[in-house]
């Protein structure tokens, strides 16, 4: 189960593809974030999802949000997942699923991610969440309107 409006977000330190470690409550001290969770590089539904939060990056960073995808691939295939895409963010390697799990991304026993997508105050406090496994798109509807709502 997802993470509730307004539940403080679990701090993130995974690896990076931009070559170290991300850690949440560092890097993206009093900003607001997009981190989503995605099953797998490179099929159909993940491809389109990240190529969507790509389009949509411009308002995303108008207004200082920075987007985050994470998922159990490796960094050496989410290198090669952005730069085939050019995608204008950074990966996160959640190996074992810890993450996802403190996330509610994790579905058990099978773990596998879930596709749920959070819009993070400048707090880390959840503002927004979105899940639906086959609905890539409306990831980035819901995130562009909850924006723009917070706007």
């Amino acid at each position: 189960m997802p993470l509730k409006v307004r539940q403080p977000a679990p701090d993130i330190y995974l690896p990076s593809t931009r070559g170290s470690h991300f850690k949440l409550s560092r890097d993206l001290a009093n900003q607001p974030a997009i981190v989503y969770f995605y099953p797998k590089d490179f099929t159909p539904g993940c491809t389109q999802e990240a190529c969507s939060f790509r389009d949509a990056f411009s308002v995303f960073r108008e207004v200082d949000i920075t987007v985050v995808g994470i998922s159990r691939d490796s960094i050496e295939t989410h290198q090669k997942f952005k730069k085939q895409h050019q995608l204008p963010f950074e990966l996160l390697s959640d190996s074992d699923g810890s993450v996802a799990k403190k996330y509610g991304a994790l579905v058990p026993f099978i773990k596998v991610v879930r596709r749920v997508t959070y819009l993070l105050d400048a707090d880390h406090k959840v503002a927004a969440v979105y899940e639906d496994m086959f609905g890539a798109e409306k990831h980035i509807q819901q995130m562009v309107k909850a924006v723009k709502e917070s706007a």
